[in-house]
């Protein structure tokens, strides 16, 4: 994360409601030397994080017992050009969202998997409307039997929320305004539309 606190302003609150809506991040664990890392849709309600991982995954054979984990979830991000500003002398910066949920991982009974895809599939389905939401009941039961076995059902219990919200808080409103504009118009990175309404928005929070 980002260590100027001018970034970190958004309260927990804030955070676990854009990770709630993002509901996909990069899931880590410690291995052995290197960090064990997984790109996982998630459910969060309150506090707890449930996801599925596929059984033959080093992450879920190393969870027999919980381990600490984090969950990055990023969200738009943008790079921006100091000749976007108007002023003089400014450095080239990438602005971004990112938050992070930190907490204890755990593998849970195989008899919560399949309430836990049906409430997965559904966070998902509902945003497909009017389209009529798939639903496990329409697979063959014996399919659907063998594909879980494959999956086991993981929860994480948030200790600790951190969010980046780097927006140009740092800047004039004018400058910052500025930016957005050249942003939304030419901006290099994942969704730069949404950054620069962002960074519109970011005024007073520095």
């Amino acid at each position: 994360m980002h260590p100027n606190p001018v970034f970190h302003t958004a309260e927990a609150k804030g955070n676990l409601a854009f990770a709630r809506e993002r509901a996909f991040g990069v899931l880590s664990v410690q291995g052995d030397g290197a960090p064990m890392l997984s790109h996982v849709p998630f459910l969060l309600e309150g506090t707890t994080v449930d996801l599925h991982l596929v059984r033959s995954n080093p992450m879920a054979r190393a969870l027999d017992t919980p381990l600490a984990a984090r969950i990055a979830v990023s969200g738009p991000d943008a790079y921006v050009s100091p000749d976007w500003y108007g002023i003089v002398d400014q450095v080239p910066t990438w602005n971004y969202i990112a938050v992070h949920l930190t907490g204890v991982l755990e593998r849970r009974p195989q008899t919560e998997l399949r309430d836990l895809l049906d409430r997965q599939s559904a966070l998902f389905e509902d945003r497909l409307a009017p389209k009529p939401p798939w639903t496990t009941g329409k697979m063959d039961e014996t399919a659907l039997e063998r594909m879980m076995r494959l999956i086991v059902p993981c929860r994480m219990q948030v200790t600790d929320v951190d969010g980046t919200w780097k927006l140009s808080q740092n800047k004039p409103d004018a400058v910052r305004q500025a930016a957005a504009d050249q942003v939304e118009a030419h901006g290099i990175g994942a969704e730069p539309r949404l950054l620069a309404a962002l960074m519109r928005g970011a005024g007073g929070q520095g």
